[in-house]
């Protein structure tokens, strides 16, 4: 999983009480699965008659007609949106609120999405608001997938009730390379009706690919700068391997030299360092996990043994984000941050 032990030890909470599940079966007796597949495709200039798309677990997911009430992780929702396709639901991190002001700004996930025109259905780990998914009339639900058939933020102890009422896609967010989880993102919107191959979506498809290339040249020529991906929290610092998530796989065809650690959790995502050891790995660029879970620099400055890592004190830290938005408009910015990164960096370590 990209998420390192913070989130995957948090405690999952269960949202029905005793009355409230009650009410839930009640309710999915009512529903059962009569909400999947309808919804009428001349009105919404989706395609007509049956629609079937099969997904990364191996699943062939079919319906009547294409679907319309689309509830979607919060990541997979903005991604969709690039690609023409709007959602009724997000789960996942949504929106950051500002303590004082109780305003609600989007998520760094949230991309283009405008987060006051969906229903939010859960902003945190293990919170999924089932009734109100039954009010959207949901069709199908997307989300990535991290392990295989594990279900991206759709909690484990509410899976089966959830998976009842509509039918579910998963797409690979690891264990492939970019580029390949791109094109199935862009398959799933094609499928749901969305033209990819409009002028905009072909433009930044090319300006992915440039900037693909702009990293691979930039790598040749600073072989011997070596990248760190981490992340940081209150006790420990997180070091990423590069062999499972898609956008560092990518990054090491292209030639990019990251640090590979060596003493990999259970999952085989990353090595947990205490603070004391965080100069274990040299590196001369540190790419830092951007989400909102994660400390960022201004934080992290309290640590004494991050300011005194080469790579901070030369100024060689960038955002890493760490669950890509799988678009081609999100995507390219990445590796032309990266590309910039290795072209101006000095060796440090």
């Amino acid at each position: 999983m990209p998420s390192n032990a913070r989130v995957t030890s948090l405690t999952r909470r269960g949202l029905l009480t005793a009355g409230g599940a009650l009410g839930l079966g009640a309710a999915l007796a009512a529903c059962g699965t009569k909400s999947a597949g309808g919804g009428d495709a001349a009105d919404t200039g989706q395609k007509a008659g049956p629609w079937k798309f099969t997904d990364d677990r191996g699943t062939a997911v079919e319906a009547k007609s294409t679907p319309k009430n689309i509830v979607a992780f919060t990541g997979m929702a903005a991604a969709l949106k690039d690609f023409g396709i709007e959602v009724k639901g997000v789960f996942g991190p949504t929106y950051v609120e500002d303590p004082k002001t109780k305003e609600k700004k989007p998520d760094v996930q949230a991309g283009d999405l405008d987060i006051a025109k969906v229903k939010v259905l859960g902003n945190v780990w293990g919170e999924f608001k089932i009734e109100e998914y039954l009010k959207l009339q949901p069709e199908l639900l997307i989300t990535d997938m991290w392990e295989k058939n594990d279900l991206w933020y759709v909690p484990a102890e509410q899976k089966d009730k959830i998976l009842k009422i509509a039918p579910s896609v998963a797409l690979w967010a690891a264990d492939k390379s970019m580029p390949a989880v791109l094109q199935r993102h862009a398959d799933l919107a094609a499928s749901l009706g969305a033209d990819v191959k409009t002028k905009q979506i072909q433009d930044d498809k090319a300006r992915f690919e440039a900037a693909a290339e702009r990293v691979r040249q930039a790598a040749k020529g600073k072989k011997d700068i070596k990248v760190l991906i981490g992340s940081g929290s209150p006790d420990l610092f997180y070091v990423s391997t590069p062999v499972r998530p898609t956008d560092t796989v990518y990054f090491k065809e292209l030639g990019v030299n990251i640090v590979t650690p060596t003493k990999l959790d259970q999952g085989g995502w990353f090595e947990g360092l205490s603070w004391e050891n965080v100069d274990k790995y040299q590196a001369d660029i540190i790419m830092l996990d951007n989400r909102t879970s994660a400390l960022q620099p201004e934080a992290l400055k309290a640590k004494p043994t991050w300011a005194a890592l080469p790579a901070v004190k030369a100024g060689q830290v960038i955002p890493r984000v760490t669950e890509p938005i799988y678009s081609y408009a999100k995507c390219a910015p990445l590796l032309e941050d990266l590309a910039k990164a290795l072209e101006n960096a000095k060796k440090v370590s």
